[in-house]
């Protein structure tokens, strides 16, 4: 089932940091499509201290893996969250929102991400520079995300995949040159871990293969 951006889920006008609301650590059975992207990075929450060491060594060496296959790669979340960054030049063309082949190589290691439904919750998090004006940008980014949401549908699953696009929202630098630009259209793809690496990691083995029973 697809579950494109209808509208967008930030705006510049709504833009808040949003930290795992009571109503949500008090409860596991939320809806991820309908919540807020802080919202969805701060859950679920790992309670467990030896949990969360087995989440966090497992990660560590997921993010290395990344990093050696030339991926921008970062861990947040007190090392329990991989982020990667993948400019939006290696995923389309100029003003485009169709993947090209490049694009479509660039996103391939990720469909391994998805073979275990309830591993991983993947966030896909579009950004742009702030050529144009702000309905433009949105535009581009959702469609932009949109495309690959589509990808990963038409070659794996999207059951734990959630899109958000953030138009010029959230630069990482200023937009005063062409680098600069270049720099702030990306895409970030956020791995958080889901129910089935945390009963692993309860276990005490993480195996990203292993099917929840």
């Amino acid at each position: 089932m697809r579950r494109h951006l209808s509208y967008i889920i930030l705006t510049a006008m709504a833009i808040v940091t949003v930290f795992a609301p009571l109503h949500l650590q008090a409860k596991d059975n939320y809806d991820i499509y309908e919540l807020l992207l802080d919202e969805n990075l701060e859950t679920p929450e790992i309670k467990s201290e030896k949990q969360a060491d087995k989440v966090r060594d497992f990660q560590y060496d997921m993010a290395i893996a990344f990093k050696k296959s030339n991926y921008d790669v970062e861990i947040m979340r007190d090392d329990e969250v991989i982020v990667i960054t993948i400019p939006a030049s290696q995923l389309f063309d100029p003003n485009d929102t169709v993947l090209t082949k490049l694009g479509e190589t660039q996103l391939k290691p990720f469909l391994r991400m998805l073979t275990n439904p309830g591993f991983y919750k993947m966030l896909l998090v579009m950004h742009s520079d702030n050529t144009g004006s702000q309905e433009y940008t949105l535009n581009l980014t959702r469609q932009r995300v949109n495309a690959v949401y589509d990808w990963f549908d038409e070659n794996g699953s999207v059951d734990y995949v959630v899109p958000y696009a953030l138009g010029d929202t959230y630069p990482i630098v200023d937009n005063n040159s062409v680098e600069n630009r270049k720099t702030n259209r990306r895409l970030e793809i956020y791995l958080v871990p889901e129910q089935t690496m945390l009963q692993q990691a309860k276990k005490g083995r993480i195996n990203m293969s292993q099917k929840a029973k």
